[in-house]
């Protein structure tokens, strides 16, 4: 009789213990990076996108036909684009104008980078 009442007793003890033994870095669901919510591209102002078609006209119709002279990467036109959607079409335009001047086959003061057998001055937009 005291067997059979010591094993109701402890049944249901074994049956809802805790787990003995926990992973020290926990879930694998706690270590997934958290993904920031997709965020819409900014709206730019009319000068902006009226200078991205007319850089788009230039990049895709008249520089096949001529062929490509920029000794820079990024280009020159794609460092006007991007400095223009960073900041702003007053500053961008100015920062391209700059970029435009310096396009030339003097001695290079720039970093260096070899793209496709050729050697380019590297100058990203900042």
């Amino acid at each position: 009789m005291r067997f059979k009442l010591l094993i109701l007793v402890i049944t249901p003890l074994l049956t809802h213990a805790a787990p003995g033994y926990f992973e020290p870095w926990g879930k694998d669901a706690d270590l997934k990076v958290a993904v920031p919510p997709h965020t819409e591209n900014p709206k730019h102002s009319l000068a902006v996108r009226v200078a991205d078609q007319i850089i788009w006209f230039h990049q895709n119709v008249l520089s096949p036909v001529d062929g490509p002279r920029s000794h820079f990467r990024p280009s020159s036109s794609s460092y006007m684009m991007q400095s223009m959607h960073k900041h702003g079409f007053v500053m961008g335009f100015l920062m391209g104008c700059d970029r435009l001047m310096r396009e030339n086959s003097d001695e290079w003061v720039y970093r260096k980078i070899e793209t496709e057998g050729k050697i380019f001055k590297y100058d990203p937009i900042r």
